[in-house]
């Protein structure tokens, strides 16, 4: 079973001043961060998909994630030495359907993706296809909206056109069917009708908001129609308790960053381990706060006493990294920092207990991997990007070690 992980520019500075928080006056991005698989060992994943969306963006939702030097920069070096991908690693290439999903047809052509995936030398490219937003596991054509059915014959029309393309330019790329469908049936059409244009890979699409079992419906009514070893691949999926069952079913490769955006964007699960996970720390810069800092404009809390409060969290989790102080005076600190940040009349749940959790179980201590042996305690504080997104690293190793363990692995 294969892992790709999206690109969505996420590196981190191998350089930065945690102390102080500030970056090398002379640091380039490009040049000198780094990508997950530059600093975790094994490398998290098998391979890295990137979405012509983020990289040329034409419409839809948000502007994309490169600069125009950076999308320059890919265009002449190609995805490889962009990326600076391993020998071992490969590299697919997609649309990002989500990001056009309210344009009624999708806004590149045939030839324009093709153009991306070439120039920038994929190994393999997905084929244009318009995502289907609703489950109806026992409608056909006549039962659902028009439009669902519109977009699925729109996907396998671009799918053929593609495959056509590829072949006439005779390009060293492999080409992936995308499949979408809103009932196992209706997938379960597409899978076909991709195989019988010659694909012999193919893209699950418009699965995420899916529940396991619908999940497992689909690839129940797809897998006996698949001739020729044909493979799947679950675009946008993670679901590490249903793997081997997927795997029976013919996936051998999905793609997601749902344990990396976890390590920031959950609530609660953010630093992940083999048999548990923990909510991080948070300890949020007083200026990058903006809770925080419209309690200190308004004049509610003194500039003066949130700094106090912010740097004594830090300096005693440190010190209670190394031995030097007890629990309870690094909760008391945790606690009076908190307060500051949700005020005494806010709503929303103080996060104590799980702190209390995290430093009591010292989970950081016992992981194997090169960021928590470097970073120690910093990897579990909540606070900006360098250690949010370094998490998220630790957090991808944990899933990598996962899969290790599954029995198709």
């Amino acid at each position: 079973m294969k892992f790709f992980f999206p690109d969505s520019q996420d590196l981190v500075s191998p350089t930065y001043d945690f102390i102080h928080d500030e970056y090398l006056a002379t640091r380039v991005r490009q040049r000198d961060d780094v990508y997950a698989h530059e600093v975790v060992v094994p490398a998290p994943y098998d391979g890295i998909l990137v979405s012509k969306a983020i990289v040329d963006p034409s419409t839809g939702r948000g502007a994309g994630k490169y600069a125009a030097p950076q999308r320059a920069r890919l265009y002449r070096l190609g995805v490889r030495k962009y990326f600076r991908l391993p020998a071992e690693m490969t590299s697919l290439g997609d649309c990002g359907a989500f990001n056009y999903i309210d344009e009624e047809y999708p806004p590149y052509t045939v030839n324009e993706v093709l153009d991306f995936y070439e120039e920038c030398q994929f190994n393999a490219g997905v084929s244009i296809d318009h995502v289907i937003f609703g489950f109806l596991p026992l409608a056909g054509d006549a039962d659902v909206d028009p439009a669902w059915v519109k977009r699925r014959h729109i996907s396998l029309d671009l799918a053929e056109k593609y495959i056509a393309e590829v072949r006439d330019r005779r390009i060293d790329l492999e080409p992936v069917g995308a499949a979408q469908g809103w009932s196992p049936a209706s997938y379960a059409d597409s899978v076909e009708r991709l195989q019988q244009m010659g694909y012999r890979r193919i893209a699950l699409g418009g699965m995420v908001p899916l529940k396991t079992p619908e999940i497992l419906q689909c690839l129940r009514e797809i897998s006996p129609r698949l001739t020729g070893g044909t493979e799947l691949h679950l675009l946008g999926i993670n679901r590490l308790d249903s793997m081997e069952e997927f795997a029976v079913h013919g996936v051998t490769s999905f793609d997601s960053t749902s344990v990396f955006r976890q390590a920031f964007m959950d609530d609660r699960n953010n630093y992940h381990t083999s048999g548990a996970s923990y909510a991080a720390i948070r300890v949020p810069q007083v200026d990058g706060n903006p809770a925080l800092k419209r309690r200190v404009l308004s004049g509610v809390v003194a500039q003066s006493e949130a700094i106090a409060a912010e740097r004594a969290s830090l300096s005693l989790l440190r010190a209670y990294d190394h031995g030097g102080v007890g629990i309870e005076e690094v909760l008391e600190a945790l606690g009076n920092y908190e307060k500051l940040v949700l005020g005494s009349d806010s709503k929303k749940k103080s996060y104590m207990d799980h702190y209390r959790r995290i430093l009591v179980e010292r989970p950081w201590k016992e992981c194997p991997c090169e960021l928590c042996k470097l970073h120690g305690i910093e990897i579990i504080i909540f606070r900006g990007t360098e250690r949010n997104k370094r998490r998220g690293f630790h957090n991808l190793s944990v899933l990598e070690m996962k899969m290790r363990t599954l029995v198709l692995r």
